[in-house]
């Protein structure tokens, strides 16, 4: 599923990488422990956190996510939104707990891949 589509069914505001939002979401991962979300995050994931600091950054970029998304309207710190610019890393900020952003991510992502398999 395309990110633009995400951020426009859920509302969520772009904070940086507004030329990436043609990435391809190909799953969620939801943490904020970096080392966990390194470990276990996979190229393509949609990352959920309420972590604002610059290090998140550099874990989306290092498993090239498709992006972050910021919860509870949480703001990324100023140096997090220059480095985000930098390195073209989309930013989002959801006004959902991290509960309700990831369930409503999670339904849209499974409700495209049924379509894409009734297709076949």
């Amino acid at each position: 599923m395309e990110l633009a589509a995400i951020v426009k069914a859920m509302g969520l505001e772009v904070r940086a990488g507004s030329e990436r939002l043609n990435a391809e979401v190909r799953g969620g991962y939801v943490g904020d422990l970096l080392s966990d979300v390194m470990a276990n995050s996979s190229e393509g994931d949609l990352w959920v956190t309420r972590q604002i600091h610059q290090n998140i950054i550099a874990v989306a970029s290092l498993k090239e996510h498709a992006g972050i998304v910021l919860v509870q309207g949480s703001e990324p710190t100023k140096d997090t939104l220059e480095k985000a610019v930098a390195e073209g890393i989309p930013l989002l900020v959801s006004p959902f707990s991290c509960f309700e952003t990831a369930g409503r991510i999670y339904n849209m992502i499974a409700t495209k891949g049924e379509e894409s398999l009734g297709a076949r």
